[in-house]
């Protein structure tokens, strides 16, 4: 009999999940909470709020749902996997305390201390003039990140000391984030930044394929940091000796080390890393999909999605072989003029019909919503077009061929993702 799953989210990773699980013969209904504008497409949009924990958890029950799997960091910060757990309820995500490994950049930080992680020199603050006197005494090039959950946003990557300042002074006195006043400061590094992702369900590991996500809202990665603009997969100038490497000396320790303090990791673990000359250094641990990097992940990914979670719920994740397509994946991301500042919203969107009659092109919705038969645009991040190819490039030419089809007032993207990665 097939099972009735629910995806928590409104972005396009979710999306993406949901368009993967539907794929599943195990999978009968999938509803999605809330969703956006396109989700409808293949599941029911639930009009729950992905922090409503105790009203997802009585649908699931009413409903009699099979798997749920979350998408976004701030219900697993939250603790909804406790709630669903407690309910007897199954969910893949790891639950509130394995959670802080990204909810809290000093947890993380002092984790990768413990565990041996190579990372960034680093201190935490939340006195302004220490850390302020600490920044002055480092100079620049220097990071600053807010310590909270923020969405992709709270790095500042601080080329000279005004942009230092001006970053504690917003994130610590003018409270621009609204996060806690506390931060973690760390050495500046040099080299090309990749997504790693390992699924995880405790005890075992599983690591994805390389991809890269473009993070700033300019060109050349210049500008302010976004929800993500766009990515691809696989890296193919990372070596399998170097994925190897970052298995052994990232993945593996983390997953021993959570499993040792008596929170086990189940779900995934999301490390952003530098590839430096002196090897793969982590700058933070998340603990979901990336997005945009999920979209490209779910058009690569040939194994059961439904079989997956699952097993990682189980607890049998040594047992399962992930299978995945040959080639590549690309996604662009059209957000709204202003973003990641001011935007506007409610404008038509056009053309997503014509897109995705381009061979391999699906496009998953972000800010999207319906207003009566019109699909307009409703956030900063507005679509995530993906398409595969026999090579990167190949991919890449499909999704602009389709960004180039899609019109809505004030369309924004960025022209070089995936740029580095063919060079």
């Amino acid at each position: 009999m097939a099972t009735d799953v629910l995806v928590v989210g409104t972005y396009p990773r979710e999306h993406a999940i949901a368009w993967k699980l539907k794929q599943s013969p195990k999978v009968g209904k999938v509803y999605i909470a809330p969703g956006n504008g396109g989700t409808g497409n293949v599941a029911e949009n639930v009009p729950i709020g992905v922090s409503e924990y105790e009203k997802l958890a009585a649908f699931a029950v009413e409903k009699n749902i099979g798997l749920t799997v979350i998408g976004p960091e701030n219900p697993l910060a939250g603790g909804i996997v406790d709630i669903f757990q407690s309910k007897g309820l199954r969910i893949w995500g790891p639950n509130k305390a394995a959670a802080q490994i990204e909810s809290s950049k000093a947890f993380s930080k002092s984790l990768m201390r413990d565990a041996g992680i190579p990372t960034a020199e680093f201190d935490v603050f939340d006195d302004y003039e220490k850390a302020l006197a600490y920044v002055h005494g480092k100079g620049a090039p220097i990071v600053v990140k807010a310590d909270g959950l923020v969405f992709g946003k709270g790095a500042y990557v601080c080329m000279t000391m005004d942009e230092a300042e001006t970053a504690l002074r917003e994130i610590m006195v003018e409270n621009v984030l609204k996060t806690a006043p506390k931060v973690v400061i760390e050495e500046y590094l040099d080299g090309p930044e990749i997504s790693i992702h390992a699924i995880c369900d405790g005890t075992t590991s599983i690591i994805f394929p390389t991809s890269q996500d473009h993070k700033t809202i300019g060109e050349n990665d210049t500008g302010k940091m976004t929800g993500g603009m766009g990515a691809v997969a696989p890296i193919s100038w990372v070596t399998e000796e170097q994925l190897h490497e970052i298995d052994e000396r990232v993945v593996k320790p983390v997953i021993a080390e959570m499993k040792k303090r008596g929170t086990p990791l189940v779900g995934m673990l999301f490390p952003g890393l530098k590839m430096t000359a002196r090897g793969p250094k982590v700058l933070e641990f998340n603990a979901r999909f990336g997005c945009p990097e999920a979209e490209v992940y779910m058009r690569l990914m040939k194994s059961d999605a439904f079989d997956l979670f699952n097993a990682c719920i189980d607890g049998t994740l040594a047992n399962f072989n992930l299978e995945w397509e040959a080639g590549y994946a690309a996604t662009v991301m059209l957000a709204s003029q202003g973003y990641p500042d001011d935007y506007k919203k409610g404008f038509p969107i056009t053309g997503i019909d014509d897109a995705e009659k381009i061979e391999s092109v699906v496009v998953f919705h972000a800010g999207t919503k319906k207003d009566g038969e019109r699909l307009v645009t409703d956030g900063g991040r507005v679509l995530s077009v993906s398409a595969t190819g026999k090579t990167l490039k190949e991919a890449l030419d499909r999704s602009y061929e389709a960004v180039d089809k899609i019109q809505f007032e004030g369309k924004y993207y960025r022209r070089d993702i995936g740029a580095k990665a063919l060079q």
